[in-house]
C-alpha cells in the first residue's frame, strides 16, 4: 500500500512542479499575465487526469502482475531468460516467439549478432483518453512500446536479456504510465520461449522414445535371427552328414565339425549384439566350409583377412547375412556355381569388409527382397550413426560385392542414439 501511495505521490508532484514552472511562465508574459483562471482550470484539470491515471495504473499492474512493487510499476522491463539450446537454436526460438505477440509492427533480426528488436503497438485498454490527445499523458512521444532481444552464447546454451520498454526517452517515466503493457510483453514472451522449450523438449523425448522402439525392434530381430537357425540348412546338412557317414565318414565327421563350429558362433550373446570380425569370420568360414562339402567343386572360397584386423567390433550374424547373401542369390542359382571371397581392409580409422561373389549379379529373378540388407543399414544406422556404411554394388566381371564399412577397434565413434537409449 506504501508503494502504491508513493508512486502516485511521486508522478503527482513531477507534474506539479512542472505545471509551477508553466504558471509562472504564464504570469511573466505581458498580455497574459493578467489572466490567471486559465491557469488554474488548466492546471487543475491536468492533476486530477495525472492522479487518475496513475491510480489506474496501479489497479492495472495489480492485476496484471498481482503485486504491486517498484518492479511491476517500472515503464521498462528487463528479463533474463536461460534457454538449454545452441545460441543459434535459442535465438530462432526467441525471434519466433517475438513474433508471435499480438499488434507486433516490425521485427528486424540480426542472426549474427543475435539481437532482434521489435516495435509493437500499445492497446487501448479501456478505450480512447479521457480528452484525447489533449490528455496530459499522451502529450510525449509515441504510445508504442518496443523490444530488445539478445542472446549470449554460453558454453552449451544461450542467455536472453530481454528488455521491453516505451518508444519514449527514460525522463518521460517520470511523467507518464504505460499501463502494464511492458510487463505483458515481458511475460508474454517469457512464456512463448517456455512453450517452445516445453515442445523442443517433447520432440526430444518423442525421437528418444521412437530410438528406443527401433532399436528393441531391430534386437528382437536379431534375437530371433540368432535363436532360429535356418530349418532348411540344418535339415540338408544333417542329412548330408548322415548319407557321407556311410560313404564317406572322414568327410562326415569334418561336416558335424563345421556345424558344430557354426552352431557354437551362432549362440546368442550376452552383448549388445556386437561381436568381433575374428569372430564372425569363423562363423561365416564354418557356413561355407559345410557348404563346400555339399555343393563340392561348385564352391570356391577365398578368405584374405590380415590378423590385425580380426579384433575389429561389428555387430553379430551381420557377416553371415552377406555371405548368405552371396550364396542364395548369386551362386546357388548357377550350375557352375562360382566363388566367394571374404576380404578385409584398414582405411585410416575404419575397416572396409567385403563379401563379394562372381554369381548371378543384381538379376530380378535372384534379387530377392532385400529385407536382409535393410535389416542390416538399420542396424548400423542405430548402432553407428553416420561413421558405418554399407555399400553394394556390381563385381567385375559378374557377380555383386557389399561392403561393410565400419570404425576401426579403437577409433572414437559418436553415439547413434541418445545416452539414455543405449543405457536401456
Amino acid at each position: 500500500m506504501l508503494k502504491a501511495f508513493l508512486f502516485v505521490l511521486r508522478i503527482s508532484a513531477v507534474w506539479l512542479v512542472a505545471l509551477l514552472v508553466a504558471s509562472n511562465i504564464w504570469y511573466e508574459l505581458p498580455l497574459l499575465g493578467r489572466l490567471q483562471w486559465p491557469v488554474a482550470i488548466i492546471g487543475t484539470l491536468t492533476m486530477a487526469l495525472v492522479v487518475t491515471g496513475a491510480v489506474s495504473h496501479l489497479g492495472r499492474v495489480r492485476l496484471v502482475a498481482g503485486r504491486v512493487d517498484s518492479d511491476a510499476l517500472s515503464n521498462r522491463q528487463r528479463r533474463q531468460i536461460e534457454i538449454p539450446l545452441e545460441a543459434g537454436e535459442a535465438f530462432d526460438l526467441v525471434d519466433a516467439a517475438i513474433r508471435e505477440l499480438p499488434r507486433i509492427e516490425s521485427v528486424e533480426s540480426a542472426r549474427d549478432s543475435l539481437q532482434v528488436r521489435a516495435k509493437v503497438a500499445r492497446p487501448n485498454l479501456y478505450g480512447e483518453l479521457p480528452l484525447g490527445r489533449w490528455n496530459p499523458l499522451a502529450w510525449f512521444g509515441e504510445r508504442r512500446n518496443q523490444i530488445l532481444a539478445t542472446v549470449t552464447p554460453t558454453a552449451d546454451a544461450g542467455s536472453v536479456t530481454l528488455i521491453c520498454e516505451p518508444e519514449n526517452p527514460a525522463w518521460s517515466d517520470w511523467f507518464l504510465v504505460d499501463n502494464a503493457t511492458n510487463y505483458e510483453n515481458a511475460e508474454a514472451v517469457a512464456r512463448a520461449i517456455s512453450r517452445r522449450i516445453a515442445q523442443h523438449r517433447r520432440g526430444e523425448k518423442d525421437a528418444v522414445a521412437q530410438t528406443r522402439t527401433e532399436k528393441e525392434l531391430t534386437v528382437a530381430k536379431l534375437n530371433l535371427l540368432h535363436a532360429q537357425v535356418e530349418p532348411h540348412f540344418l535339415y540338408n546338412t544333417l542329412a548330408s552328414a548322415q548319407l557321407l557317414t556311410r560313404s564317406d565318414p572322414a568327410r562326415a565327421d569334418e561336416m558335424l565339425g563345421h556345424l558344430i563350429q557354426y552352431l557354437r558362433r551362432s549362440l546368442p550373446s550376452a552383448d549388445e549384439g556386437l561381436s568381433t570380425l575374428g569372430a564372425e569370420l569363423e562363423r561365416a568360414v564354418a557356413y561355407l566350409e559345410i557348404l563346400k562339402i555339399r555343393m563340392g567343386s561348385r564352391l570356391a572360397v577365398q578368405v584374405d583377412v590380415p590378423e590385425s584386423l580380426r579384433a575389429t567390433p561389428m555387430p553379430a550374424m551381420m557377416l553371415q547375412t552377406l555371405v548368405e547373401n552371396a550364396i542364395k542369390h548369386g551362386l546357388e542359382p548357377r550350375t557352375t556355381g562360382g566363388t566367394v571371397w571374404l576380404r578385409a581392409r584398414r582405411n585410416d580409422d575404419s575397416v572396409a569388409v567385403t563379401v563379394a561373389d562372381d554369381g548371378e549379379g543384381f538379376n530380378a529373378k535372384t534379387s530377392g527382397t532385400g529385407i536382409g540388407l535393410k535389416n542390416v543399414r538399420e542396424r548400423l544406422r542405430l548402432m553407428y550413426g553416420g561413421n558405418a556404411t554399407l555399400s553394394v554394388v556390381a563385381n567385375f566381371p559378374s557377380g555383386v560385392a557389399a561392403t561393410l564399412d565400419l570404425p576401426a577397434a579403437g577409433s572414437t565413434v559418436g553415439p547413434a542414439v541418445p545416452p539414455e537409449v543405449r543405457g536401456a
